[in-house]
């Protein structure tokens, strides 16, 4: 009987609960790797990624971040507990005050308008990843929504953390990555990853397979983001 008391505490330890993550990291380690390799990320650290890229990133990113921003908001309604959605609420203020804080500002030096930045269009690629993300946060379980949001966070926070090691000759490309790289983004993401490994926990295992689809899908996402703005990605037919 007391073998089985301590299976159960364990089993509901936050070390048990912490393996949730561990496994959704596992799954994208081959598209992580692919992610750091991309010519769009290493030429933001060497210096060598033309203007015109990064502009266009800024220009989808602000449009990303809308979206991104609305599905927290939808996230935050679905929320087991106040906490939670106090912090997905406040995250979903925090990514628009990003767009303003560090996307107008470098726009704004390469003497793009706040009229052209009203006429971007979002590509193809950042289109079915939105669309993805609000998808899920509508439909599906919380659990599940905060699975198919967590590679934005996360990824984020793991590519910061790896070009920063290495530092940038462009000061705007600097800026980038000290931004993704601080202390007070990663604090944001590890309250993240504490609420998905909770909530993995009160999931069923159909939500829990289905999550991890979803953090997959979304991680591919991410890496289609990068390589759309290096092909300066249109919809076709030109």
């Amino acid at each position: 009987m007391m073998g089985i008391i301590l299976l159960a505490a364990l089993l509901l330890s936050p070390a048990a609960a912490q393996e949730f993550t561990q496994q959704l990291w596992s799954e994208i380690r081959p598209v992580y790797a692919k992610t750091l390799e991309h010519p769009f990320l290493s030429g933001l650290s060497d210096g060598t990624l033309p203007r015109d890229r990064f502009q266009f990133y800024l220009l989808q990113d602000g449009l990303y971040l809308r979206s991104f921003s609305q599905a927290l908001s939808v996230l935050a309604s679905k929320a087991p507990n106040e906490q939670w959605a106090m912090t997905l609420s406040r995250h979903s203020i925090d990514a628009l005050k990003e767009e303003r804080a560090l996307h107008e500002t470098i726009l704004a030096s390469y003497g793009v308008t706040p009229a052209m930045r009203t006429q971007a269009v979002m590509a193809p690629s950042n289109t079915a990843y939105t669309n993805h993300l609000l998808a899920s946060v509508q439909r599906l379980s919380f659990t599940e929504g905060l699975a198919a949001m967590l590679p934005c966070y996360w990824i984020y926070l793991e590519v910061g953390k790896e070009l920063v090691k290495r530092g940038s000759k462009d000061k705007d490309y600097q800026r980038w990555i000290d931004q993704y790289s601080s202390a007070e983004y990663e604090q944001s993401v590890r309250a993240v990853l504490a609420m998905m490994n909770e909530a993995a926990r009160d999931a069923s295992d159909a939500q829990k397979r289905n999550a991890r689809a979803l953090f997959v899908r979304s991680a591919r996402y991410e890496y289609m983001f990068w390589d759309m703005a290096w092909r300066l990605e249109a919809w076709p037919p030109e």
